[in-house]
């Protein structure tokens, strides 16, 4: 199968990429937005995901892997979180595994998408308060290509 490609988002004093290099891998948990269950639904092993610092930094920072496809989430049931049995048609809130494969060159900023013709369109941009969205592969590789040429 071909590779698909992936952004997720998570806001740094929360976990951040380092948080994440130092754990190795981790369950992409606590997902609660019905597109977003969708997109983690169709990840497979092997697919390529960047890692998106959201709020403080606003910039995709690294790339990682999925490790396991989606399973259901453990953190549906806690308190205060929605429980899995409420989504949608039945199905419960899923999770992913990850893990990091490389920090990019030089963070990409939000600014550095938005000015950019190939990226201009991307979820990222027209879906920005989506938690995890697809890439294009012409838009994964864009991403690479300005992380080793940013200023």
């Amino acid at each position: 199968m071909t590779t698909q490609y992936w952004l997720v988002k998570s806001e740094p004093a929360t976990y951040s990429w380092d948080d994440f290099v130092r754990d190795g891998r981790s369950d992409w948990t606590g997902v609660r937005n019905y597109a977003a269950r969708l997109h983690l639904n169709a990840m497979r092993r092997g697919d390529e995901v960047m890692f998106y610092h959201s709020n403080d930094g606003k910039c995709i920072v690294g790339i990682a892997r999925v490790t396991q496809p989606a399973f259901p989430d453990p953190t549906a049931d806690e308190p205060g979180l929605p429980a899995s049995g409420g989504a949608k048609g039945g199905q419960g809130w899923v999770a992913v595994e990850l893990a990091p494969l490389a920090p990019l060159p030089r963070p990409v900023t939000l600014a550095q998408c938005k000015a950019d013709a190939v990226l201009k369109n991307t979820e990222l941009l027209r879906q920005s308060r989506l938690s995890v969205s697809p890439l294009k592969p012409t838009e994964f590789t864009r991403i690479k290509k300005l992380a080793k040429h940013s200023a």
